[in-house]
């Protein structure tokens, strides 16, 4: 009975052992992904263009032209699944209205242009092959690539040159980058939030009126508002970074001996609070207006 007992036990773990054997052949064996999934956002303006695309490597083949990305045609910008470009606000790229949402990123790489085709359709796998439809593309514009005196082996996307309102989308591998510029319009949305939060706004916190004189100083508007909005932000309680401002401000209206006395009290302000920065650049700003006065 013993024995018995004993060989259906290790029957039951035998027959244990084989099942789970067979289920991790199965499942396969993990291993790094050839061209792995990346993704890539960047603040643009007010809103974020998200980027999602696969990478593959060079691995010593040639690249465009060659082994990988024959010139002349549709390419899916990555492998795998075509690469997805999410825009959340409008932009404008190269002149042409992109309304807010998802699109499929193509390329048409050729040796001294490339085609960016932005696409509706973000179902096809790949380029889409027969399924692809031109009518589909919101938009297709054409660049110059340059070379990358540093190559790259895994293919890259991602953002370069910064601006209030713009950013470069760059496409990277081997010894290539195409890129183009991605414009929000960050004006009429700014101008209208200072309209309704300082302009019409009630008991406006000295935070905004400073906010307000900043972005009219950064974008040369109406230097004589955004003075008077710098001193009811400096009225109560002055900062020493709203007199650093202030005294820009005046600078640029060319009254040099106020814009000096300005930095002058930003400058002692500074030093009691310990800010080395601001007391580099007032002393740095006072040196250039004093010769103007």
């Amino acid at each position: 009975m013993r024995k018995s007992l004993f060989s259906l036990m290790l029957s039951a773990a035998l027959l244990c052992g084989t099942a789970v054997t067979v289920q991790a052949q199965q499942q396969g064996i993990a291993m790094p992904a050839a061209s792995p999934i990346s993704t890539v956002t960047q603040k643009v303006g007010l809103g974020e263009v998200t980027v999602t695309y696969s990478r593959p490597s060079v691995k010593g083949r040639s690249v465009f032209g060659g082994d990988i990305v024959p010139h002349g045609k549709l390419w899916r910008t990555g492998a795998n699944a075509s690469t997805k470009i999410k825009f959340s606000e409008d932009v404008t790229i190269q002149g042409n209205k992109i309304p807010a949402g998802e699109y499929a990123l193509y390329t048409i790489p050729n040796q001294n242009e490339w085609t960016i085709v932005i696409h509706k359709n973000t179902k096809h796998w790949g380029d889409g092959g027969q399924a692809y439809k031109q009518e589909e593309d919101q938009a297709r514009f054409t660049v110059k690539p340059q070379t990358n005196p540093r190559a790259v082996e895994s293919f890259t996307i991602n953002f370069a040159n910064l601006k209030p309102n713009a950013a470069d989308l760059e496409i990277m591998w081997d010894k290539t980058i195409a890129s183009f510029t991605i414009e929000s319009d960050v004006d009429s949305k700014v101008m209208a939030q200072i309209q309704e939060r300082v302009v019409n706004g009630k008991d406006v916190p000295a935070g905004l009126y400073a906010s307000a004189a900043t972005y009219y100083y950064d974008n040369d508007k109406d230097m004589k508002q955004a003075l008077e909005w710098i001193k009811k932000a400096n009225a109560n309680e002055p900062k020493f970074w709203y007199l650093h401002t202030q005294a820009k401000i005046q600078a640029k209206m060319k009254d040099y001996k106020g814009a000096v006395k300005t930095a002058e009290q930003s400058m002692a302000m500074a030093k009691k609070e310990n800010n080395d920065d601001y007391v580099r650049m007032n002393e740095k700003a006072i040196a250039e207006w004093k010769k103007m006065k």
